[in-house]
């Protein structure tokens, strides 16, 4: 097919010569546009890698001692205060509740990460502080009203989910040891730990994807 576009001179466009299709500003300004581009992402997709990087690298798995097992009640709960977020000091301390493993009441499927319940103190609603109360075997929320049962699950205000858990384990000679925080559906279904507010019941496992730093399940 032949080329129909027109010369500069037949444009009518100033200084261009016979049979041109693009004059040599044009080029060279196209020349140096592209070449700038070049240099541009040379320098800023680097630093946007170094920028971006450690939001994509995965947290590692910490392991810390809770004592041992004969220390932990079954039927009521235990409290201890861990580091969640190591590196910040007390801002980075939680409280969690502890109780061993009841097959007569935690229906869920049972591992070598949950013979020791470790439940967040932390409202799965907006992450107001959760107390427990053993008279009525429930955990309450002080901000909004939100109701925990025995096993963490909501029974009552606007909490979405139940309280996360940690995953423990029992290294031998006895000794508890709390390792990652994760989520949990109505179902006690492990997800990855999601932000309160986050449901993950039905699509709400699909609204509110796991965060990329979350820690490696242990495998």
């Amino acid at each position: 097919m032949c080329d129909t576009s027109p010369s500069t001179s037949e444009a009518g466009v100033p200084g261009a010569f016979s049979g041109e299709t693009i004059t040599r500003r044009r080029a060279m300004t196209v020349a140096a546009q592209a070449a700038g581009a070049l240099a541009g992402a040379a320098i800023g997709l680097p630093a946007l890698g170094f920028a971006l990087g450690p939001v994509f690298r995965r947290v590692p798995a910490i392991w810390q001692s809770l004592g041992p097992l004969a220390d932990i009640p079954r039927d009521t709960y235990a409290m201890r205060v861990v580091t969640e977020t190591p590196g910040i000091g007390e801002a980075g301390q939680t409280t969690v509740f502890l109780r061993r493993r009841d097959p007569a009441v935690d229906t869920e499927p049972g591992d070598r990460f949950n013979q020791v319940i470790a439940i967040t103190s932390r409202c799965a609603h907006v992450g107001c502080p959760v107390s427990y109360k053993d008279a009525a075997h429930v955990f309450v929320c002080p901000c909004h009203g939100g109701v925990y049962d025995f096993r963490g699950r909501r029974i009552g205000g606007p909490p979405p989910r139940p309280l996360d858990r940690f995953y423990t384990r029992i290294r031998r000679g006895g000794e508890v040891e709390l390792g990652p925080r994760y989520s949990v559906n109505s179902e006690l279904r492990r997800f990855s730990a999601r932000y309160p507010g986050e449901s993950l019941d039905g699509i709400g496992q699909y609204l509110y994807p796991a965060r990329p730093t979350t820690p490696r399940r242990p495998g």
